[in-house]
């Protein structure tokens, strides 16, 4: 199979896609949310002792890396949005859960 050119439309994009700041601090997820550490280590693929350093205030604090603050953006997205969401994009997009149901709120 050969790579499809980028033409005018997917370079403006990419040019889009680059400006974008989807993130979100951890301390402004879970001010939001009434979340865990636990969950929000679960959210982000981190230990929850990773967690605990984003929130701490000594030696130890860690601040939280660009990769982890987009990936609870993206939980605070799906939060709010799911159900204007095409299921089509949502299929498209996640995995299907193990059971082969998309969640229907």
């Amino acid at each position: 199979m050969t790579p499809q050119a980028l033409g005018k439309r997917e370079l403006a994009l990419l040019h889009f896609y680059c400006g974008c700041q989807f993130s979100m601090t951890p301390h402004a997820f879970y001010a939001r949310w009434g979340v865990t550490h636990t969950q929000i280590a679960q959210i982000c693929g981190v230990s929850e002792a990773s967690v605990d350093r984003w929130f701490s205030h000594g030696k130890h604090r860690r601040v939280a890396e660009v990769r982890y603050r987009r990936k609870l953006a993206e939980m605070h997205f799906i939060w709010e949005h799911y159900e204007r969401v095409p299921l089509e994009l949502v299929a498209h997009i996640c995995s299907p859960p193990r059971n082969g149901q998309v969640p229907s709120p």
